[in-house]
């Protein structure tokens, strides 16, 4: 057994429901972000940035499509001898089966597989969240602090600390006091759910907390560690990270990208983000099209006018069709004479001729309304809309559609239409 200094374990078992849509049938981490890529990506490419090479990957909602994209870790210089990037489902054991019940519940599971590496450090990372940070400065100062657990953390607004795990910190760095998701905070220096645990620490608390039910790091592991008086200090972050949890979120860090001088670059030779490429032809560009400031990723056919938008790879959008401020996933086709305004349209989906996204007032979806807002339209992947429709703002689509399915060839704004296949 060869040991390793420090290995990471990946969460990337959420299903992600504040995407509506989206994550109908591909768990959050596999959703395409930037054209290109997959939410994973960033994650991925940040372990082997740092310099580390051992990543479990803790895989739990529609997996297929994430364990695909991951394959033997080949894009990320992960697809290693002894260590590299291994996929790690829930699976049965002798005299009980279950599901990964909360954060730690799944590392408390996967004991074994940590410990073949004898690893001093355990890095825990979400799978879900866009940024580029060197784990190996933050393992630094896990080190130079003779920490037994450090929590990244980076300020928040007030107003939006309660929805997260705040962490309140002396002038050393040292955690005093951990709130998970206060209503009143004391502090706006947020938990971004990074956390380097000393492997004893870990391995303590998960066996000690093995039967608490739904054992999840913010509930249970951290005030556990901090109630028994060890080492907790708060590794400020003050680069660039989002959580792309909610469908607004999401659409604005895709829309972040296409600016100018964007503040999160994918253009830095230096700290480079890699993903599972298809082999593709080029884009191609019609002489009709007019492209403003837009990203169009190889084999994108255009023939249309796309403003301000992501194009993802294979899609083609048909001759007079206008494209604002829209996410088009992977093989999309939209038809001829569209107008899709501030949509996200997932992979594989076909939208027919003359048809336009984004029409009417701004009102709260009957549905959702917590996930279909933001006056956007969200279309899940392998949708089919047909020819002549118009659909509302606030709206989601999911399914094959037909014209019945749309009184007068309206989807008014705030309304749901899933059909059989789909999940809202």
């Amino acid at each position: 057994m060869r040991k390793k200094e420090m290995i990471a374990m990946l969460l990337a078992g959420g299903q992600g429901s504040r995407l509506g849509v989206l994550t109908a049938k591909v768990a959050k981490p596999a959703v395409a972000f930037g054209g290109k890529y997959r939410i994973i990506d960033f994650p991925l490419s940040n372990c082997i940035n740092s310099g580390i090479d051992t990543v479990g990957v803790l895989t739990q909602y529609q997996p297929l499509r994430l364990n695909a994209h991951i394959g033997i870790g080949i894009p990320w210089d992960l697809d290693r001898n002894y260590g590299g990037v291994t996929v790690l489902p829930p699976y049965e054991r002798s005299g009980s089966s279950e599901w990964y019940s909360g954060t730690a519940n799944a590392i408390y599971q996967n004991l074994d597989y940590m410990e073949q590496f004898d690893p001093d450090y355990v890095l825990i990372l979400s799978g879900d969240h866009i940024y580029k940070m060197d784990y190996e400065v933050m393992l630094d100062y896990h080190k130079a602090h003779n920490a037994d657990v450090t929590i990244a953390a980076m300020p928040v607004p007030m107003e939006e600390a309660s929805r997260f795990g705040i962490v309140i910190a002396d002038e050393d760095g040292r955690i005093q006091e951990f709130q998970e998701k206060p209503a009143e905070p004391k502090s706006n220096l947020a938990s971004m759910g990074i956390y380097i645990f000393s492997w004893k620490a870990l391995k303590e608390a998960l066996e000690t907390l093995k039967d608490e039910p739904g054992c999840d790091f913010g509930k249970h592991i951290i005030p556990y560690c901090h109630n028994k008086g060890e080492r907790l200090f708060a590794y400020e972050y003050n680069g660039y990270w989002k959580d792309v949890g909610t469908l607004g979120s999401y659409w604005e860090a895709n829309m972040e990208l296409i600016d100018i001088i964007p503040e999160f670059n994918l253009y830095e030779e230096f700290w480079k983000i890699y993903t599972n490429s298809e082999i593709l032809p080029p884009q191609y560009i019609s002489t009709q099209s007019v492209i403003e400031r837009s990203i169009i990723c190889n084999g994108a056919e255009v023939y249309g006018e796309v403003h301000n938008s992501i194009i993802g790879s294979g899609v083609i959008i048909g001759e007079g069709s206008v494209i604002k401020d829209s996410i088009i996933m992977k093989d999309a086709r939209i038809g001829k004479n569209c107008v899709v305004d501030k949509a996200i349209i997932a992979e594989n989906c076909v939208v027919g001729d003359n048809v336009t996204f984004g029409i009417g007032s701004d009102v709260p979806n009957k549905l959702k309304p917590a996930i279909y807002s933001f006056g956007l339209v969200a279309v899940g992947e392998k949708s089919v809309i047909p020819d002549g429709v118009q659909i509302g703002k606030n709206t989601a689509v999911s399914g094959v559609t037909s014209k019945e399915d749309y009184p007068d060839g309206v989807l008014e704004s705030g309304e749901t239409l899933i059909k059989a296949g789909g999940q809202a």
